[in-house]
């Protein structure tokens, strides 16, 4: 990721909360000149993250054996319109970006495969806790052959924000207000639109 200084995020603090907040990841594995590139969830156990996938899919023969991975969790972006901004600009886009290299390890025992799930289940039912999964249902077993669990060494992260830090403090206030108000409205208005096209 191309790291201008002032749009570059050093506090790992920060940089993880991104893949806390946005967990749903895109996992990317090269062998040779093929790439695999997997949508998934991934969730913190301790350093470590933790995934889930189907079985079938081929990119798992990248997700075990020390291979090396990427992982990219995108937060909020948006264009940003210079009419936004008091004084003269040009048109640019905002966003919140967090990498995640490391190396990735298959895990196998059926308990700790359960387990795993039951922490990801908790942590996304948060803060609310409408649905408690139980390891001892026995759905879980039946389940256990059917997926590829797999934990995430990671040796760097890294952030880049680029949020007009180079703007003066108004026109940062007004790309902030931006940047929320364009998520919260593109969400709704992509969602609605593709229900009515679909149902």
């Amino acid at each position: 990721m191309y790291p201008p200084k002032h749009h570059q995020d050093y506090n790992l603090e920060n940089i993880k909360s991104v893949a806390t907040t946005y967990p749903f990841a895109i996992l990317v594995s090269a062998q040779e000149t093929k790439p695999f590139i997997t949508h998934a969830p991934l969730i913190f156990h301790g350093d470590k993250l933790v995934g889930h996938i189907d079985a079938n899919n081929p990119h798992i023969s990248l997700l075990k054996d020390n291979y090396p991975i990427t992982t990219v969790f995108q937060g909020p972006q948006t264009y940003i319109s210079p009419s936004i901004y008091t004084t003269n600009q040009l048109p640019t886009w905002n966003y919140i970006i967090a990498h995640a290299t490391g190396t990735v390890k298959e895990i196998k025992d059926p308990e700790l495969i359960k387990k795993s799930m039951v922490i990801m289940t908790d942590f996304l039912e948060n803060p609310d806790q409408n649905f408690k999964l139980s390891i001892e249902d026995p759905r879980m077993d039946r389940l256990i052959p059917y997926i590829h669990t797999f934990e995430i060494e990671v040796q760097d992260w890294e952030g880049k924000f680029k949020l007009s830090q180079d703007k003066i403090p108004e026109d940062i206030e007004n790309a902030k207000q931006e940047l929320i108000k364009n998520n919260q409205k593109s969400v709704a208005d992509f969602v609605n639109g593709l229900f009515k096209k679909h149902f």
